[in-house]
């Protein structure tokens, strides 16, 4: 059986392919380096994660972002004559205004682990990009044109154009072919495909929130005009289905919490067919926090049987629109893969997949596995707060259940200095337990310091005076939504530090900033005062209860 979310723990936007026997989905990254997650598998059931394809600068470039935008939504697709991968995906670059300030590109690649090209720009009408390989050779991008004109229906309408791959760019016009195939509203994440004579075009409709939902449509003709399913959407969690088509501020829609889905939020699809002719479709999902209704986890990805209908509908093989945990998997070898390791002691100057920074790649001006073998040295720079130059080393939650660990050698000299362990959000919440110096005790001290929805607060409680703490051990223990802090200077002996603390507040629906991202765990040092003082970590260990 295939047990959901096959990706747990903000991997939102699968676009999921099959090349011969081997089965890759990409997810979205947002303003997380590497960008693109791409999970590997054999059987449907056991995923690995085994590359990011934006690596480079001249890939990716996110300085400055604010929180969710970034990397959203990338197409993986692959043209099996001149057996090459090609990832389209959006930078957006800022909402503001609802002006959606973004830039559409795509790179390719003869092996699905790399070196991906460098990247080149297609448009920058709208979001969500998808590139189409038609049965003539011929390739089309479609994307969410959204449209931003006061008194006209937002986010606009599926567009398509034509890609030429030796002049690098789209040719002739965009033309729109549908403003969605449900009343749900915000229509996005246009995927194409061709199966007998018709072309069937799949969107996501409600907003990536609880009114999320996974419809289609057909046509003979690639440009239209497209018959929508009579029996969409044909996923969803959503308590009402089409409930209006307004409201694409309103993406998040609580209201429309489901209390008999597990598997909130469901939509995004994306459909992928086996060698042994049975279909899948990969989709969004999140399953919040009870009953604060809270994901923490962030969007995830989870994989449902499909069946064809005699009319040419493609429906959930169990029936109805609703998402299911267990989902009866292929007929195909089982081929499971070894758990990662819980902890990473830093012995090697390889880095850790697993491990991510915000915005900026790690590089030895700031991070180094080198500068003292067996540590990661961290620089400090920018504050938690940052959009720019943050030194934080993260990576995803992944269970709500979880302790994390780290030991840390740091001198701080004033109070512009801190390193420690942090739950993280975004740069408006996180939790933080720093090490720092305390011009109160004149002396290293250790103490919570977080943001809720962008208001500092320093809890003056919990410092702790650890003077002669020659190394100091972190953790954090993370339990159903609550998060405690501990400290030891020899990783036996722990003591608390701070009061319980509410780490479901990490999550999309706490945010009053629209952002829909998800909470990570992780390494990092600060220095507002001349950005020399680092922080040397012997371990980071993650490790689920």
């Amino acid at each position: 059986m295939i047990e959901n979310p096959i990706l747990r723990g903000f991997n939102p936007d699968p676009s999921i392919i099959r090349v011969e026997d081997d089965f890759y989905i990409a997810t979205s990254t947002f303003e997380w380096f590497p960008g693109v997650q791409i999970h590997h598998s054999k059987d449907l059931v056991n995923w690995q994660l085994l590359t990011h394809a934006l690596v480079h600068d001249s890939q990716i470039d996110l300085k400055g972002i604010e929180a969710s935008g970034g990397v959203w939504a990338p197409c993986l697709s692959y043209d099996e004559v001149k057996q090459t991968f090609y990832l389209v995906y959006t930078i957006m670059r800022n909402t503001n205004g609802g002006a959606f300030d973004l830039d559409n590109y795509i790179v390719t690649s003869k092996s699905i682990k790399g070196p991906w090209s460098k990247r080149i720009y297609l448009n920058s009408s709208g979001f969500d990009p998808s590139l189409f390989h038609d049965e003539d050779g011929r390739k089309w991008l479609m994307n969410l044109e959204w449209d931003f004109r006061q008194g006209y229906e937002h986010p606009g309408s599926i567009v398509i154009q034509e890609y030429d791959i030796k002049e690098k760019t789209l040719i002739g016009s965009p033309l729109s072919i549908s403003r969605g195939a449900t009343n749900m509203g915000c229509m996005e994440a246009p995927h194409m495909y061709k199966r007998g004579k018709y072309y069937y075009l799949m969107t996501a409709e409600g907003g990536t929130g609880f009114g999320h939902g996974v419809a289609i449509s057909r046509s003979e003709n690639l440009l239209g005009p497209y018959e929508p399913d009579p029996c969409n959407p044909i996923i969803t969690s959503a308590k009402e289905v089409n409930l209006n088509r307004k409201g694409v501020d309103d993406y998040l829609k609580p209201y429309q919490f489901n209390p008999d889905s597990v598997l909130q939020k469901s939509g995004h699809g994306s459909l992928v067919g086996t060698q042994t002719g049975e279909w899948y479709i990969a989709h969004l999902c999140a399953r919040p926090i009870l009953p604060e209704i809270r994901s923490m986890l962030g969007r995830e990805t989870a994989i449902q049987r499909c069946k064809w209908t005699d009319d040419g509908w493609i429906r959930l093989a169990s029936g109805g629109q609703m998402a299911e945990l267990s989902v009866r998997s292929p007929q195909l070898p089982h081929h499971p893969y070894s758990d990662a390791p819980v902890r990473e002691d830093f012995d090697s100057d390889m880095w850790n997949i697993h491990l991510n920074t915000l915005r900026v790649a790690p590089d030895d001006s700031w991070v180094s596995l080198k500068a003292r073998p067996g540590f990661m040295r961290i620089r400090g720079r920018e504050s938690l707060f940052s959009l720019h130059e943050q030194s934080l080393v993260a990576r995803r939650l992944q269970s709500i259940n979880v302790i994390v660990e780290t030991c840390v050698e740091f001198e701080p000299d004033n109070f512009h200095e801190m390193a420690g362990l942090t739950l993280f959000y975004d740069q408006n919440m996180f939790y933080y337990l720093r090490v720092y110096y305390s011009e109160t005790y004149h002396a290293k001290c250790l103490g919570v310091l977080y943001a809720d929805n962008g208001k500092r607060i320093e809890l003056s409680d919990s410092h702790t005076p650890i003077e002669g703490w020659n190394t100091i051990y972190l953790r954090a223990s993370i339990k159903n939504g609550k998060l405690i802090f501990f400290a030891s200077p020899d990783g036996n002996g722990w003591i608390q530090v701070g009061p319980e603390l509410d780490a479901s507040k990490c999550s999309d629906e706490y945010s009053n900033s629209g952002h829909f991202t998800g909470a990570f765990v992780g390494i990092c040092c600060q220095d507002s005062y001349r950005k020399r003082k680092y922080a040397d970590f012997d371990y980071f260990e993650y490790r689920e209860a």
